[in-house]
């Protein structure tokens, strides 16, 4: 077994003990398992059924996981990313109208229309073109919508009589669980706690409890795949001559490759191996088309990737055994139902503080850049929208920059890109 798993994972190259690469697999796996409940609740709110989403959301994990491992050897964990996840509700289905179904069928052509990107030298050149500015700007942007969202599930925020917005009943004992709840999932962020998420989920049904706030739970458990079928293969592509679902299509399409390219181009350098960067591209083209498939939205190369490389880990024996752990948690479905909403809204707000941070690695060359790319951040939450704010901001960007002194010219692409993207809003207006 050891020396098949050398030759497999080339451990002696990599200089990685078996021992050390499945503790990370262990490590990593609790880091992001909170996934299955926070994927669930917000795809929920597009129509889709809560037990469906969850088995889709552990079937695509270990899917990827395990393709991650096998074929890209390096120690990712790929799972349905946060923000996409959101512009799959409340872009594609609550702000475009198409239907889950129809959202799920957008999901699937732009996972191929990745996979062409991914497997030529397309994906590198446009990730390339883009400017990093703008890009961060989309994580910001994407943050800011996350907190609002989790301040708007935990009743924190409310819609307003005087007001848009206004501060929810202090008094509700379903916002005090959520503030108490959200306290404590600071605290271990801040205190760097392993699993910190997992922990926060777990002490949050608990304050729940203590508060009166409770899941769903009626009796005894058993595990069954029934729900899945409510979520697997029920793409529609009834609405395929339809602008919004094109729309939809470069929208997604657009967040998924930017945020993919970036991110795992930083990941692969990090880790010494940027020439599996092409690997790693294709296996997340590939388990993107796979989320529409299996019933959900997209997967992306998780930020969370770094507690495994920080627990040591160099190989795709990590991301293996993170695969073989979520094929484990189906057996987690039964009890999924009685962590309340308070509970899974911090960690929403607490991921977009996170992602809000990279505004301190933005670098702005001009005055264009810096409206450009606060277009975007503004834009995102106010329209409640992510498609739209990601649109504004790449329509005014060349425009700007045409009375701006640069030392280099903007890409062409761009222009393309803000053309596809006001051709968009022409066609919405008409």
């Amino acid at each position: 077994m050891k020396k098949q798993l050398d030759r497999i994972f080339g451990l002696t190259e990599e200089k990685a003990s078996i021992k050390q690469e499945l503790l990370a697999g262990v490590i990593g796996f609790f880091t992001v398992v909170y996934i299955i409940a926070v994927n669930s609740s917000i795809l929920k709110e597009a129509g889709m059924n809560y037990e469906g989403v969850a088995l889709a959301t552990i079937l695509v994990s270990a899917l990827g996981c395990l393709l991650m491992g096998f074929w890209a050897n390096l120690p990712l964990i790929l799972m349905p990313g946060m923000g996409i996840n959101a512009l799959f509700t409340y872009s594609l289905v609550q702000g475009a109208g198409l239907s889950f179904e129809q959202a799920l069928a957008v999901v699937c052509v732009s996972g191929v229309l990745f996979i062409l990107l991914a497997f030529t030298p397309l994906a590198r050149m446009l990730n390339e073109a883009i400017p990093l500015v703008l890009k961060q700007a989309i994580t910001v942007g994407l943050g800011l919508f996350l907190i609002f969202l989790g301040l708007e599930k935990g009743k924190v925020i409310v819609r307003g009589s005087h007001a848009i917005l206004e501060l929810g009943a202090l008094n509700d004992k379903f916002v005090l669980a959520t503030l108490v709840t959200l306290l404590v999932t600071l605290i271990l962020v801040i205190r760097k706690v392993p699993g910190a998420f997992l922990m926060s989920l777990l002490l949050g049904t608990g304050i729940g409890y203590l508060f009166g706030v409770s899941g769903k739970f009626t009796g005894a458990a058993s595990l069954s795949f029934e729900p899945l079928k409510k979520v697997f293969m029920q793409m529609d592509f009834s609405g395929i001559a339809d602008v919004a679902f094109w729309s939809g299509v470069f929208s997604l399409t657009m967040v998924v490759v930017f945020e993919t390219v970036g991110l795992t181009f930083g990941q692969t350098r990090q880790l010494g191996h940027e020439e599996r960067l092409g690997k790693v591209l294709q296996t997340s083209s590939v388990m993107v088309f796979l989320s529409g498939i299996c019933g959900t939205s997209p997967t992306v190369s998780a930020l969370e990737s770094g507690s495994m490389s920080a627990s040591g880990a160099k190989t795709g024996l990590a991301s293996v055994t993170m695969g073989l752990l979520f094929l484990s948690a189906f057996f987690l479905m039964p009890f999924l139902a009685i962590i309340p909403g308070s509970a899974v809204a911090p960690i929403l707000i607490v991921i977009g503080m996170s992602m809000v941070q990279e505004v301190r690695e933005m670098k702005f060359e001009n005055e264009a850049d810096i409206f450009a790319s606060l277009l975007i951040i503004v834009f995102i939450p106010f329209t409640y929208s992510i498609a739209d704010g990601i649109a504004v901001g790449f329509i005014a960007y060349p425009i700007l920059n045409a009375f701006v002194k640069r030392k280099e010219k903007v890409p062409r692409i761009l222009y393309v890109i803000a053309a596809l993207f006001l051709l968009q809003f022409i066609i919405q207006w008409i």
